[in-house]
């Protein structure tokens, strides 16, 4: 266990993502401190990140809950025994978590048991279960199952307890509402494991399984993957340590997650944050019959609309379960790359628009953002691209990416957030605007530079302007809006950039690009 730095800001990450994330529920992983809490029932453990890593108020998180389940991946096995599931804001990885939780929708689970860990206390040597009788959530509050933590303690000496460990730590509490919403019936076993041995995280997992025999029981192992290198080095390690759960193997995944951290992959901190937790629901799960075990999705905080690829934190989702004995990795498998000079088709321009609209509507429901996945190579590969609003056929905000860096999908859904929130021409977009707003996207061609204004094809080209540190961009279709010639197209460009109207005449820059624009109204 490490105590991590915050991270820093991002490249690409807009204002809006910043501010409004930050009232609202965006954390990156699990290095804050909790929020003072208010008084709690006798017995009842208060939430501590509430409107941190998730919303604070019920019907925002409810509404959260239900879009991420909403756009899960659908059950792809039996009846599983153990999740492994991640735990940072919702943001970042409550749809890898939903993608878990999924899988269980519609049991009959009696207790779920959430093996979190210990990020504000150190090692403590073994696990400690929470001593009163209800976890709150602003859901209400989900019942402890006294009786099996009273036999828990009974059965192994390395059990305690203790509500120390639990004061203010987020890794259990943040499954808590997926518990009751998928599984309202059942009661939880809150646990805190303190120690990352394997030994001991071995023989708690196999009195775990003894206590739990006969009983209906979901493991959560609560635990984020690798902290803070590179997306790529991200990609690597996490597939690896998701690789090595499913293998069912705690001793292998304890051997994996140490060669990761001898390879000197830099920026990485931390291959598992939970691994203690991991460990003993392994060993609990065999214990409870389990002998196959699946990836079931992987993303990191890079993937998201508010991330940054520079410095991410990871996050997966695996089940355990009885059934043919092996380990299924498919769901690690990359599509294959765009073919050269592929265009993007009718289906792939409708999901985007649907991408835009539902990440502007999740935001205004529940302050949650949607993960950006299942797209085509084509419009998943990495290009520019704008996101207009456009308001009874006016303007409402338009702001772009024009760098070949991020996905595209990933740039829609961010550049929605900041045509809507973050340019400056506007004031912010409000909830009941939005069934007002049709939205439009314009990819991108890459930029070329051009000798000067007189290449510019009006109607054709989009151009940018750079001089003096200053940047102004119009897209192909403004001049033409606007009923612009080109010299009247120069100076608005260089007004834009926050130069003087005539700048464009002398020492300038200038750089073209093509655009394919679509906008919803053609798919109504």
């Amino acid at each position: 266990m490490v105590n991590l730095p915050p991270p820093r800001a991002p490249r690409i990450r807009t204002r809006v993502a910043l501010t409004l994330l930050a009232a609202a529920v965006g954390l990156l992983t699990c290095t804050c401190q909790p929020r003072a809490s208010t008084a709690a029932r006798p017995g009842i453990r208060p939430p501590a990140v509430a409107g941190q890593f998730y919303p604070k108020d019920p019907g925002p998180l409810r509404a959260a809950v239900q879009a991420y389940l909403e756009h899960a991946v659908a059950r792809r096995g039996g009846r599983p025994i153990a999740l492994v599931l991640p735990h940072a804001g919702y943001p970042y990885s409550g749809q890898i978590a939903a993608d878990g939780w999924r899988q269980v929708q519609g049991e009959d689970y009696d207790l779920v048991v959430i093996l979190g860990t210990h990020h504000t206390v150190g090692d403590f040597g073994g696990a400690a279960v929470y001593p009163g009788t209800g976890f709150a959530t602003p859901l209400g509050v989900m019942e402890v199952d006294t009786a099996a933590a009273a036999a828990w303690r009974a059965a192994d000496p390395a059990v305690s307890a203790d509500p120390a460990p639990h004061q203010g730590e987020h890794s259990i509490e943040v499954h808590v509402p997926f518990a009751q919403v998928v599984l309202p019936r059942a009661k939880l076993l809150p646990v805190v494991v303190g120690t990352e041995d394997p030994a001991i995280c071995e023989r708690l997992g196999r009195s775990l399984a003894r206590v739990l025999a006969g009983r209906r029981v979901l493991l959560v192992a609560s635990s984020d993957l690798s902290h803070y290198p590179d997306y790529d080095v991200a990609v690597a390690s996490d597939r690896a340590v998701l690789a090595a759960i499913a293998r069912l193997d705690p001793a292998g995944l304890h051997r994996t997650i140490a060669a990761q951290m001898g390879a000197g992959r830099a920026g990485l901190e931390t291959c598992a944050c939970g691994e203690g937790g991991v460990l003993v629901a392994m060993e609990a799960a065999k214990g409870l019959g389990a002998n196959r075990g699946m990836v079931i999705s992987c993303a990191n905080s890079g993937d998201t609309p508010v991330g940054d690829r520079s410095r991410v934190v990871g996050y997966g989702a695996a089940e355990l379960a009885a059934g043919d004995a092996g380990a299924d990795t498919g769901a690690l498998d990359r599509s294959a790359p765009a073919a050269a000079g592929a265009e993007l088709g009718l289906e792939d321009k409708r999901q985007l628009l649907q991408l835009a609209r539902r990440t502007l509507q999740q935001w205004f429901e529940s302050g949650t953002v949607p993960l950006p996945r299942g797209f085509s190579p084509v419009a998943s590969r990495n290009q520019g691209a704008f996101v207009t609003l456009l308001q009874r056929g006016q303007l409402r905000g338009c702001i772009g990416h024009m760098a070949e860096d991020l996905p595209l999908d990933q740039v829609v859904a961010t550049m929605a957030l900041a045509a809507a929130f973050e340019d400056p021409r506007f004031s912010p977009l409000q909830a009941g605007e939005l069934a007002d707003v049709e939205i439009e996207i314009s990819a991108l061609t890459p930029l070329e530079r051009v000798s000067g204004p007189e290449a510019v094809v009006i109607g054709r080209d989009g151009v940018q302007i750079r001089k003096d540190g200053r940047v102004g961009v119009f897209l192909p279709q403004v001049p033409v809006e606007q009923g612009w010639d080109r010299p009247a197209l120069m100076e608005n460009l260089s007004l834009k950039a926050g130069l003087p109207r005539d700048a464009w005449q002398q020492g300038a820059e200038f750089y073209t690009f093509r655009s394919v624009m679509f906008r919803e109204s053609e798919f109504r």
